[in-house]
């Protein structure tokens, strides 16, 4: 995911930032608490657009299952995704900062990187998961590294204005919603797509993303100001010293924490109790705030650990080897979930969602172990030292 997301602080191993390598690592993790959901549903990819946002079959939403699910899934739906645009934005803040440090035009080679990224993405959607962040991520990477040559002025005009007109387009998108439904909102899945995603082979798969990817690219359109206004921002907090280890960035923290965690917190709970017409506002909306208190509280976590632990030192791993990450626990869910491999979606559906929190688990595992065995070979990920290598030429 370019340097911003698995990269070093723009100048080897020693710039490192130890608190972004486990931010980093908690955000890809997070977002597979996401996309599981996505993987296990009816009709996987396709189902989340045609009204596969409930709990899953099998789970009362009162009983125990019931209740599990719908914290689990409120913990994460679309706050992790924030916080790894934010952290995108860091790192974005510091490759600038290198390049200035080293006396380089920019965007310069940022370019090329923007281009990789792009491809990387692309690939990941035709072969992977409909999804993906990183196009989207591409295309924003492009813009803000563009307007990071403009003033301070324009920058914070035009972070502003992004984060202003999303919000306006989130409220008007919902009402617009709920009036055209009368209230009820959902329907049953695509027969069709759950049984592409059962029994489908590969190639089918494939084919159907490309025929529907104007539909299943609708995801970064429509947060696109977000986006944009996330990115601005990690370069705010970079620049304000907010990963820093001194007196300064505890006290930032510690108000990122407090802001977001006590606004984020009430907005979260008002959409998830609002029903599934809410579901814009609680993704592109109460999320973002309540991934800023996230930021903060592990942030305050951090702070107090005076020796790093077992679990530090994993989610350090998978942040140092996030882009390797990221597309392996994909990879993994596909695998588990669709008829091209163990079918458990199908298998499992009218099981509850403990599995569904299992596989999670069980995939959180696997990249620990994994990346904490790699990197002690080696000192990139696997498609992080790909990248690297081609963008040397």
């Amino acid at each position: 995911m370019a340097e911003g997301v698995t990269g070093s602080a723009g100048g080897g191993a020693r710039a490192r930032l130890p608190l972004l390598d486990v931010l980093r690592g908690v955000a890809i993790l997070g977002t597979l608490m996401s996309n599981v959901w996505i993987f296990t549903g009816p009709g996987a990819e396709w189902g989340v657009l045609s009204g596969n946002a409930g709990t899953s079959a099998g789970a009362d939403s009162s009983s125990l299952a019931g209740v599990a699910e719908t914290v689990f899934r409120s913990l994460a739906n679309g706050k992790f995704l924030s916080m790894l645009t934010i952290l995108f934005g860091v790192g974005l803040a510091i490759q600038f900062r290198s390049a200035a440090k080293r006396g380089q035009s920019w965007p310069g080679r940022y370019k090329w990187r923007v281009l990789f990224l792009f491809a990387e993405g692309t690939v990941h959607f035709v072969l992977v998961f409909a999804w993906d962040v990183l196009m989207g991520y591409a295309v924003v990477a492009l813009l803000v590294a563009w307007l990071l040559t403009r003033s301070a002025r324009a920058q914070r005009i035009t972070w502003i204005a992004m984060g202003g007109l999303h919000l306006v387009a989130m409220t008007l998108l919902t009402a617009a919603m709920l009036l055209a439904s009368g209230g009820e909102t959902g329907g049953g899945p695509d027969t069709d797509a759950v049984a592409l995603y059962a029994e489908g082979g590969y190639a089918e798969q494939v084919a159907f993303r490309l025929s529907h990817a104007v539909v299943l690219r609708t995801e970064p359109v429509l947060s696109f100001g977000l986006l944009v206004f996330l990115f601005l921002l990690g370069v705010r907090l970079f620049r304000a010293g907010a990963f820093q280890g001194d007196a300064a960035g505890r006290r930032i923290r510690r108000r990122l924490a407090g802001w977001g965690l006590g606004i984020g917190l009430p907005l979260n709970a008002f959409a998830v109790l609002g029903g599934s017409g809410f579901f814009l506002l609680e993704r592109y909306g109460a999320a973002p705030v309540l991934a800023i208190g996230y930021l903060g509280l592990i942030g305050m976590m951090m702070d107090r650990l005076r020796h790093p632990g077992p679990l530090t030192s994993a989610l350090t791993s998978v942040g140092r080897t996030a882009l390797s990450c990221y597309v392996l626990q994909n990879v993994l869910a596909m695998l588990a979930s669709y008829g091209i491999g163990l079918g458990l979606a199908s298998r499992w559906a009218d099981s509850g969602p403990w599995w569904v929190m299992g596989l999670w688990a069980a995939i959180c595992l696997v990249l620990v172990m994994g990346a904490s065995l790699w990197l002690r070979r080696f000192e990139h990920g696997p498609l992080e030292s790909v990248q690297k290598r081609l963008l040397r030429r």
